[in-house]
């Protein structure tokens, strides 16, 4: 029974950052001058939007094997969540077409779902930051780099 909950906790991580790790990080190899493009829209020097673009570089790769390896796990998770929020602050503003309620194809519309899909998103991951109760938070905010044991490896090594 331990083995199957490690394989679903493992297959719910790799799903929660699979979007990131491999295939955005990827993207932003294989394509840097759309991403430096995409990255320009936020900021007007391409150094900036440069900067940008590693950075994200940073968190979908380094972030998203902390959630996999359970390695300050919740800190990694807290990030992302917040990565989540601000692209989509960013790049999924559905507010700015002005076509939201004028058509059902149009730019504001695909935008909002892409925005609600960042920040339900963000919230999944807030879920391995913060578990699901009250205690949790107290514990993460006590001790923000702590592994949640998503594994089950500490409690393993604990037991005589």
């Amino acid at each position: 029974m331990a083995t199957l909950s490690i394989a679903i906790t493992l297959a719910i991580r790799i799903a929660l950052v699979l979007l990131f790790f491999p295939f955005s990080a990827l993207d932003k190899i294989f394509n840097f001058r759309g991403a430096l493009g995409q990255a320009a829209e936020a900021v007007p020097s391409r150094t900036a939007a440069a900067m940008l673009v590693f950075a994200g570089l940073f968190v979908e790769i380094v972030m998203s094997l902390g959630v996999l390896t359970g390695i300050a796990d919740r800190f990694c998770a807290f990030i992302l969540a917040g990565y989540c929020g601000v692209t989509a602050l960013l790049w999924k503003q559905f507010w700015k077409p002005g076509d939201f309620w004028a058509s059902a194809s149009g730019a504001g519309r695909t935008l909002f779902w892409d925005f609600w899909k960042n920040m339900a998103l963000g919230a999944g991951f807030l879920l391995i930051t913060f578990g699901a109760d009250a205690a949790s938070v107290k514990r993460f905010i006590e001790h923000p780099s702590w592994s949640s044991d998503p594994y089950g490896i500490a409690q393993e090594q604990a037991q005589p």
